[in-house]
Parts: C-alpha cells; sequence; structure tokens
C-alpha cells in the first residue's frame, strides 16, 4: 500500500540521512519515478524532505524531524530485530512486510540506543542460508498472490480452495479448513481439516488459491505447536516405513539419527564401530540417507537396500573404468 510506503520512505532517510532516488527505488522496490512522485506527496502532507544536487546529492528529511512511533527500549527491539526472521516472513509471502516493520522498530528506538541495536542486530546470525560444510537450507518459492490468499483465508476463518500438486499425482482442486500457517526451516505448510480429517499441506505444492465467502468449520482456538507435533508424530509412524540394521562410523552417528525418523537401538562394536537399528519413511528415504554416508557406514540389513547400494556403486565404478577421451 502506497501509505506503507510512504512511512518506509520517511524511516529510510532518517536512518541514512541522504539517499538518491536510485537507491530509494530499489530499499522500496518501485520505479525512481514512484519515488519522485512519493516525495511530493510527503512535501505537499508537510514533511520536511528536501533535494541536494550535485555529484553526491539526493534526498534528505530537515534535522530533527522526527515520526510519531511508539518508543521501545533496547533490550524490547534487539528481541524483535532478532525474533524477525526473514526465512520465515519469506514463506508466509511477508518478506517486503518485515523488512518495513525492521525500519520502524529502529527508528522507534530512543535516540542513544538507536546505533547501539544496529549494531547489536549485526553480531548475531540467525538461521544462515548454508551450514558449516557449506550445504544450503532451502527456501521454498511460493508465489505471492497463492500464499496471500492462503493466509487471508486462515486469518479471516474462511474456507479455502486450492489446486494442490500432491507428490506423484496430477494437481486437482480441493475445499479445505484452514487452520493454520507453519513453517519448518524455510518450508511453509497449510494445516487444514478437509471432511473432517486433519490435513497439512505443502504450501510449495499449492499452484492455486481461492478464499471462500462461507466460514471454515474450526474451533475458534488452536495449539498450532501441539497440533503440529501431533502431525508430525502420525507423519513419521505412518506410511510405509523400514527398518535398517546398519554399522556406521561413529564420526557419522549423529548425521545418520538425524536424518532417520528413530533410533531403535544401539551397541558398540568390537572394531570400534556403531550397529544401529533404525527406521526411515520409505525404502527410498532409506538408500538415499545410507547413499550419503558412503563408504562410512554399511546396511547390513535388509538385503534388497545391500543390493540397491551394490548396484547404485557399481554403476557409478562402471562410469569411471575407462579413461575419458581427449
Amino acid at each position: 500500500m502506497r501509505a506503507d510506503r510512504l512511512v518506509s520512505l520517511v524511516l529510510l532517510l532518517r536512518r541514512h540521512g541522504r539517499l538518491s532516488a536510485a537507491t530509494l527505488a530499489r530499499e522500496l522496490e518501485v520505479s525512481t519515478r514512484t519515488v519522485l512522485r512519493d516525495i511530493e506527496a510527503l512535501s505537499a502532507a508537510g514533511v520536511p524532505v528536501y533535494a541536494e544536487r550535485g555529484r553526491h546529492g539526493g534526498f534528505a528529511l530537515l534535522p530533527g524531524f522526527r515520526t510519531e512511533l511508539t518508543g521501545l527500549n533496547h533490550d524490547e527491539a534487539l528481541a524483535l530485530l532478532i525474533a524477525g526472521s526473514r526465512r520465515g516472513a519469506q514463506a508466509f509471502g511477508l518478506g517486503s512486510a518485515l523488512a518495513s516493520a525492521m525500519l520502524k522498530v529502529v527508528d522507534a528506538l530512543p535516540e542513544g540506543h538507536r546505533d547501539m541495536a544496529a549494531g547489536a542486530a549485526q553480531r548475531l546470525l540467525i538461521d544462515p542460508e548454508t551450514d558449516l560444510l557449506s550445504r544450503r537450507l532451502v527456501t521454498e518459492e511460493v508465489p505471492d498472490a497463492v500464499v496471500a490468499e492462503v493466509r487471508r483465508a486462515v486469518f479471516a476463518g474462511h474456507r479455502l480452495r486450492i489446486r494442490y500438486a500432491a507428490f506423484g499425482q496430477p494437481p486437482k482442486w480441493r475445499t479445505v479448513d484452514p487452520v493454520g500457517l507453519v513453517t519448518v526451516r524455510g518450508q511453509g505448510y497449510l494445516l487444514a481439516t478437509r471432511s473432517g480429517e486433519d490435513r497439512t499441506y505443502r504450501l510449495s505444492r499449492v499452484l492455486a488459491a481461492e478464499e471462500l465467502a462461507e466460514p471454515a468449520q474450526r474451533p475458534d482456538r488452536v495449539d498450532l505447536d501441539r497440533a503440529w507435533r501431533e502431525r508430525s508424530t502420525r507423519f513419521r509412524t505412518g506410511g510405509d516405513q523400514v527398518t535398517v540394521l546398519v554399522r556406521v562410523d561413529p564420526a557419522r552417528r549423529e548425521e545418520l539419527a538425524g536424518t532417520a525418523l528413530a533410533v531403535l537401538a544401539e551397541e558398540a562394536e568390537a572394531d570400534g564401530r556403531l550397529r544401529l537399528e533404525v527406521t526411515f519413511q520409505d525404502r527410498r528415504h532409506a538408500e538415499w540417507a545410507l547413499w550419503q554416508l558412503a563408504a562410512n557406514a554399511e546396511a547390513l540389513a535388509p538385503q534388497w537396500l545391500r543390493i540397491s547400494l551394490r548396484d547404485r556403486a557399481a554403476a557409478i565404478a562402471r562410469s569411471y573404468a575407462s579413461r575419458p577421451e581427449g
């Protein structure tokens, strides 16, 4: 909305002092022409913004101008800066709203605490895109129009039609009663009911959404944390689970345990390796997890898993058996 953009523009000028039209356009994700129109609107509304000409020119506010925002102390503002997880906001289509909110949080600080809070926030990194092994944490992309429609239905308590592409199935329309939204490691989920049964939908698989006028059939209050735990438990204990007996290098034990659904039994062997009995969601999950560990783990049972891993390794070996041409 334009009103929110005008506030963000003022806050950017307050924080940085002087900014060019091109820089403001980039920060606000609009054209420079829109920025110039917004500057004119602010001037007409009595905001003391002025232009400085020249190579290092731009737009600035008269010294001493302050927006009317509720003050926060240092710890309160720092807590909000840390809690404002961009990864979660992006999963629900609120990335730009988060950026605007963070500007307001910093601006709302008392004068002497503003630089201190901004500096403290620079010393903290929450949920980086890669871990120490340079493995990227994948944030799934969901079209803004889709997630906005889902979000509106959740907050308004209305029923929702979604065109959903379940794994391995063609997309089809479903009418659901939305309960809430959950984000886990950058992946967004819609918790809902359908014909009275609990359903969990991955937002990245929602191809289209339409908020309906009729009210959703759902309780007035919900404990999302508890609902998510219950659905996670059902997911882990359902489906075509497989149990695997595996010998693993102790240095890779945590990696294996973190990938598996559960560790059922564990014992140390004479050579220092560990023998674990673990469960996986299905055959493909088990094969993928053991393949990642290469020679640091050996599947002892079931036999089909040993054969599958052996055949995969043999195919790789054959591809490297001859020297490449040239």
